[in-house]
């Protein structure tokens, strides 16, 4: 957040917190929440793109290496062996193994959107801040669950396999996907072969992601198209704005 604060003001941008602000002297634009987004986003004038709840679940297998299907809580009430699940935006709940539906917490809307997968583990996890449909910035941020963020840029070898796999998805899901958006992707580990494989781990909006150790000139290229003013959205972007 802060580098990014540091590098809008640096291109003559007022950096303001949500609460200190009443009205924006001039274009408005968002990173935070996504609940104080939706509450300015109609008085300030900005537009907030997002994904599709079941992007993920609609990917070919090629793409996730797993099942993920699209469903409700109601749903995962009813899981009764390890599942991984997870709201697929707004982070109403932890995104966990459940053993079973009984653990999920206590309270839920039963409609709540979820995204329930099978169980995997991923060797390392990146960050891809994607704009028109190429790698704008990026970082690995974790390795085997670990926080460990470092620059995409310095990765060699992986990188350029990033890159490869990014381009096959795009071109097979990317219309189905906003201008500028986040796609974390992993290293997908194989237990019946050795080595790894590419899968999508999930995607996120870019103005309510982390940069991590990407660059964050970059990131606010992304971020800047991803929550701006309503009229600059461009018109196949429209079906992404946040309702």
């Amino acid at each position: 957040m802060e580098l990014l604060a540091v590098e809008a003001a640096g291109r003559g941008m007022v950096v303001a917190a949500a609460e200190e602000v009443s009205a924006a002297p001039g274009p408005a634009y968002w990173y935070g929440g996504p609940v104080a987004g939706a509450r300015l986003a109609g008085r300030l004038g900005f537009a907030l793109l997002e994904p599709a709840d079941d992007w993920l679940a609609e990917l070919p297998e090629e793409f996730t290496g797993r099942e993920v299907r699209a469903a409700t809580v109601l749903d995962a009430w009813a899981i009764e062996r390890p599942t991984f699940v997870k709201p697929p935006r707004d982070k109403s709940f932890p995104a966990d193994v459940y053993t079973e539906g009984s653990r999920l917490p206590a309270g839920l809307d039963p409609d709540t959107p979820v995204l329930l997968s099978d169980v995997v583990t991923f060797a390392a996890e990146y960050r891809l801040f994607l704009l028109d449909g190429q790698i704008a910035a990026g970082s690995r941020y974790a390795v085997f669950g670990r926080l460990d963020p470092h620059p995409l840029d310095e990765q060699g070898p992986v990188a350029a396999e990033i890159t490869e796999f990014v381009g096959r998805l795009v071109a097979a899901a990317g219309p189905a996907l906003p201008s500028a958006v986040v796609v974390d992707v992993g290293q997908l580990l194989d237990t019946y072969r050795p080595g790894h494989r590419w899968a999508v781990v999930e995607a996120n909006m870019a103005w309510f992601s982390h940069a991590y150790a990407a660059d964050p000139a970059r990131v606010l290229d992304v971020v800047l198209r991803a929550a701006g003013p309503r009229e600059h959205v461009k018109p196949a972007d429209l079906p992404f704005v946040r309702k």
